[in-house]
This record gives structure tokens, sequence and C-alpha cells, in this order.
């Protein structure tokens, strides 16, 4: 039995998934049998502020603006999905509010190996390749005892 709370940490891992992902790999992987559905609220174009912490741990401060894109759904059966990406793509937004709404339905572990894990993976395949070219400039910094430090 899953509680309230894992359903809501595995919602935040999709739709973070989904607003990582690169608008055309997500096109590719949209199902083709989507579902009727009314937007609730069509995408739209709007900014948020970002706010960061010095070490992550010192007071707030603004940042600066992002543009990002929302959509809001509903499907037939009454689920509604929400679609939050970063920039201007509506149909990235849109994409991901569908998805997110067929999640919460009985199709999610289709959608889950159809969409969502390829997305992952691409994801974590860029990951991993931009920490190997960090990795390849690392510098390894080393001291000679001397004699007059003992």
């Amino acid at each position: 039995m899953t509680t309230d709370s894992q359903k809501n940490d595995d919602r935040k891992a999709w739709m973070g998934v989904l607003a990582r992902a690169k608008p055309d790999a997500l096109a590719a992987l949209m199902p083709a049998d989507q579902p009727d559905h009314v937007l609730l609220r069509a995408p739209e174009i709007g900014s948020v502020m970002v706010r960061g912490r010095v070490g992550a741990t010192g007071a707030p401060f603004n940042l600066g603006e992002v543009t990002v894109t929302r959509c809001a759904l509903r499907l037939a059966c009454g689920t509604v999905g929400h679609g939050h990406v970063q920039g201007r793509n509506r149909d990235h937004a849109r994409q991901a509010a569908l998805i997110d709404a067929l999640m919460q339905t009985d199709r999610a572990e289709a959608i889950r190996t159809q969409v969502l894990h390829p997305l992952a993976q691409t994801e974590q395949a860029a990951r991993h390749a931009r920490a190997a070219k960090a990795a390849a400039t690392k510098v390894e910094f080393f001291t000679l005892v001397r004699g007059e430090d003992k």
C-alpha cells in the first residue's frame, strides 16, 4: 500500500523528469493513442523568480527571473494533469501535463515504461557524460614532505 507521501514523491519525480526532458525527445515518445482531454489552462508563458543561497546555507536572495510555460488539462475520466517547463515551448508544457494526467490513471505503468524510463535514462547518460568530462580536467595536488616540517 502506498501512502500519500510516497505518491507525492513519485509525482514530483516524474514531473521533474518531464520538465527537464528535451522537448523533441518527449514529443518522440508520446503515445500515439492520446486520450481526449480539455484544457483547463491553455499553455501560457510567464516568469518566476529564482532564489539562491550563498553556500546553500546563507540567507536567500533573488537571483533573477526564468521564463516558464505552464499548462493544466483534464482527461475525459476527470483526471487533472499539470505541466511546468522552463522556456517558451507550449507543446512541451501540454505534453508534460498530458503525461502527468496519464500517470494518475490505470495506464501509469505503460506510460512509465514507454515515456518516463527512456527520458530518465537519457538524462542519466547526459549526467554521466558531463561528470566524465569534468573528471578529465581534475588536477591532483600533492605536497612533498620537507625536512623542516618535522
